[in-house]
């Protein structure tokens, strides 16, 4: 009886965990179906009937719906925007901090700073502002080289009751450092850091931001400095010396660090390979690169994409295509799926040495194993355009635009130049709109490319028009 019991209550079991499986794969499907839905009304649709035409279609808004729309959209901010305003009336439906998050991230990059700060504004009634909020907008403001802006918002965490910790310190000198104001950082660094106790994390950043500069005896100092205040070297901060290093041109050298990991039982990673076999292959060290990916195997390191990247990247520089054929083989037999980075080191290789054709061939069977993103996009409209094939470049921007991938502001930029550059204002004019449209400002060179062909065709009218969608765009208070 005991047994019957047990074996119910285990068929039982068996049927829930199925039954959830089950939910779940229908609602991660109802969630894809939705967001085409969706993205393919914003795509299409008109500003003004925005709002209408996403009522009609009747979806479902949930968190999980909406953060995918956002992600998918977050090259054109002002679209986003307009769908997170909508998304935010629906009954039944509030924002997650991931919403928010996307938001902010996507109408940063588009230089919209007072919406930004709205946003903090309205995450802070409802109690949901962190760390990462300050982060994300401390990234974004150093991105686009506003230094102080960024300075400014981690000292005002603490009027918005969120403590500045060592989190939002470390992420304030990345900023700083990936955006290369390293001097910035250590000026920073030097006058905060007693009042936090700097880690491992927070030397590795210093020592990035100065190997970026570059300036190698800078970085050496940090490392000192570093191993002085009695904080070990991790396995992330010995992959940046090596990186440093590799940068700096001495590649030997960085050997020799993966040597002194294996001495100091510190297991160097794939990556820490990546670079070495990348930096042979700037280098055209061949047979080096293929000395370090064996050795690699050979210490039990698993070959990851990255490194089997590198190593596309080290034949394509020789211009060696059939190990290129064979590496991606291998690939195939170890089940590493190839991503959009090694299919554009390829395309890229293909197209610095003029094959064009064979360029597009890899991108015809690319579209088939993975997703181009917006580097592949650009390289092939740029490629066409270059050639004077203005229509391939353009069945390029129509089929990226059939796969609902919204065009960064440099696949926008390519067509723009090829267009203007063959003397078609009009379909120029179409693209620019649809990119300010997008939310994305035009760059000086690329309006101005276009607003020397207006001016010869004697089209003032259509600039004065231009001109107005583009002053939408130009206002960005600096603080709240």
């Amino acid at each position: 009886m005991i047994k019957l019991c047990s074996h119910r209550k285990k068929i039982l079991s068996e049927w829930v965990l199925f039954a959830k499986m089950h939910s779940t794969s229908e609602a991660i499907q109802e969630v894809g179906e939705a967001s085409e839905r969706v993205s393919k009304v914003m795509m299409t649709c008109p500003t003004l009937g925005l709002d209408t035409a996403l009522n009609q279609t009747g979806v479902r808004v949930s968190p999980d719906l909406v953060e995918n729309v956002l992600k998918r959209f977050e090259n054109a901010g002002m679209s986003a925007f307009r769908f997170f305003e909508w998304s935010e009336k629906q009954r039944g439906y509030s924002h997650s901090i991931r919403a928010y998050h996307l938001m902010i991230e996507s109408l940063a990059k588009i230089r919209q700073y007072q919406i930004v700060w709205d946003l903090v504004n309205a995450m802070r009634k409802k109690g949901m502002l962190n760390v990462e909020t300050f982060c994300i907008m401390m990234r974004k403001y150093a991105r686009a080289n506003k230094v102080d802006e960024a300075v400014y918002t981690f000292n005002v965490m603490d009027k918005y009751d969120v403590v500045p910790n060592l989190a939002a310190f470390n992420g304030l000198l990345s900023a700083l450092c990936k955006s290369n104001n390293v001097r910035k950082a250590q000026e920073v660094f030097d006058a905060m850091k007693s009042r936090f106790v700097p880690d491992a994390k927070t030397y590795s950043i210093l020592l990035e931001g100065w190997g970026k500069a570059p300036n190698l005896p800078r970085a050496r100092e940090v490392f000192g400095e570093m191993v002085r205040a009695g904080c070990d070297p991790d396995v992330v901060t010995y992959g940046i010396m090596v990186d440093v290093l590799c940068k700096a041109g001495r590649v030997d050298e960085a050997v020799e660090v993966v040597k002194e990991m294996d001495e100091s039982n510190c297991r160097p990673t794939s990556f820490i390979y990546s670079v070495l076999v990348h930096t042979y292959g700037v280098e055209h060290r061949i047979e080096d690169a293929i000395d370090t990916f064996q050795e690699m195997e050979r210490k039990g390191i698993k070959a990851d994409v990255v490194v089997y990247n590198a190593l596309i990247g080290a034949f394509c520089k020789v211009n060696k295509f059939k190990n290129v054929h064979r590496v991606l083989q291998e690939m195939e037999i170890n089940g590493v799926a190839p991503n959009s980075r090694t299919c554009n080191v390829i395309i890229s290789s293909m197209i610095g040495q003029g094959q064009t054709d064979r360029a597009f061939r890899v991108f015809r069977r690319m579209i088939k194993l993975c997703e181009p993103d917006a580097d592949t996009y650009t390289m092939m409209i740029k490629m066409f355009c270059e050639k004077n094939d203005v229509e391939m470049a353009l069945r390029i921007w129509k089929f990226m635009k059939s796969k609902q991938f919204v065009p960064s502001m440099h696949t926008f930029s390519a067509l723009v130049k090829g267009l203007c550059e063959k003397g078609d204002a009009a379909k120029a004019c179409v693209v620019l709109e649809e990119m300010i449209e997008k939310g994305i400002r035009p760059s000086r060179i690329t309006f101005g490319r276009l607003r020397q062909l207006l001016l010869k065709e004697g089209r003032e009218d259509v600039l004065k028009f231009l001109h107005e969608k583009m002053n939408v765009l130009v206002k960005e208070p600096l603080y709240d």
